[in-house]
């Protein structure tokens, strides 16, 4: 079910972005805007939808919304310059729906090793699903246009539509709902870590395609090919990660960082496409190691009543992130051209790191739990 769902997922929102550019002829600017509309609207379902609902209602929401993003892929197929608007905000309002109950479902256990596991094997599921999904997209790009990929990815959807009535939801009298949440230090950390990475990965997620094809001049399937060095070591990562849990985050973190800054430089000063191939399997490490941690200190910090609200609004600070990110990127662009502008990001990137170090070095959080 993860591997369908993100593999999907990941495919609607680093195609849109190229359809618009190349399709309809838009601007750095408007490809930005219609990448963030999708994410303003998962924002929406993540921070106020998914943690309103009660279990039962939740299961439904998830169920109606994988059958809706079905027929959203469809509609993509025959979308014109007018129309992408409109389905951009509905596939992020479903993909809403569908993305917190899955990270839920995969800490649903009273043992916080096991747990911590689980979220780890999720998370490389996830990994799985981006080498497999941007594989098989360069593969159709190969042959096919960019309108045409998204009827190709109808039978993924379909699994994941059949898969998504056996995902488990939390069995508690009475979950933690609304704000409550945000107080939780979980959240807290988990947004802070989280943000060192996905500054630049809501960039590379709207336009690393295009910045292939802008700076290195190749072809469009190749072009989008450089996601699967990304994502490759980026699910060895995880890999390592479920294998062998971390039990202190407090070096993978500080590690992950400084690869992440110097990865964004390396896009700056990459001199052939080769070498940029290079920086971006050498960015997937911390792609890779960033967002379970993250997961693993929200499980840290939580019981399973609270549990579905902290990584709703998790999500949701995500999906924000990916709403003001490809609209400040695609702006910038448009003086400094992408190259610059993605190394200007690991700006942003070491500021919140030092806040982020700061204020958990030495909590349990980071540090682990003794004897174990």
């Amino acid at each position: 079910m993860t591997i369908a769902a993100r593999a999907t997922n990941n495919m609607v929102t680093t195609t849109v972005g190229p359809l618009s550019k190349y399709g309809f002829n838009f601007s750095n600017t408007l490809v930005g805007l219609v990448t963030a509309v999708m994410f303003a609207t998962t924002f929406v379902t993540t921070s106020y939808i998914n943690p309103s609902l009660s279990s039962q209602l939740r299961r439904k929401a998830f169920v109606a919304s994988n059958l809706v993003i079905v027929v959203l892929l469809l509609w993509l197929y025959f979308s014109n310059p007018f129309t992408i608007w409109i389905i951009a905000a509905l596939i992020g309002f479903a993909f809403g729906l569908v993305m917190p109950n899955l990270i839920t479902a995969a800490s649903l256990t009273n043992d916080r090793r096991t747990a911590e596991r689980l979220l780890s094997l999720y998370s490389t599921s996830l990994s799985v699903s981006l080498i497999l999904g941007p594989s098989y997209e360069s593969f159709l790009l190969g042959r096919l246009g960019y309108r045409e990929v998204f009827l190709a990815f109808i039978p993924l959807a379909i699994i994941a539509l059949t898969l998504s009535w056996t995902v488990k939801f939390p069995d508690v009298k009475k979950e933690i709902r609304g704000m409550k949440a945000l107080r939780n230090r979980g959240f807290l950390s988990s947004v802070l870590s989280i943000t060192t990475y996905n500054v630049p990965f809501a960039a590379i997620t709207a336009f690393l395609t295009i910045l292939a094809i802008d700076k290195f001049h190749v072809p469009g399937d190749l072009a989008y090919s450089t996601y699967v060095p990304f994502f490759t070591t980026s699910f060895l990562t995880r890999l390592y990660m479920t294998v062998r849990p971390f039990n202190s985050l407090r070096l993978p973190m500080l590690v992950s960082v400084i690869i992440t800054v110097l990865g964004l430089w390396g896009t700056v000063f990459s001199p052939t496409y080769g070498f940029f191939l290079i920086v971006m399997a050498f960015l997937g490490i911390p792609h890779g190691s960033v967002f379970p941690m993250s997961t693993i200190m929200i499980q840290r910090a939580t019981g399973k009543e609270e549990r579905n609200a902290v990584n709703s609004y998790f999500l949701a600070f995500n999906n924000f992130l990916f709403i003001a990110v490809p609209a400040i990127v695609g702006y910038m662009s448009e003086y400094l051209g992408l190259d610059i502008t993605f190394g200007l990001l690991a700006i942003p990137v070491l500021v919140v790191a030092v806040v982020f170090f700061k204020q958990f070095w030495n909590d349990r959080i980071l540090k682990g739990f003794q004897g174990q």
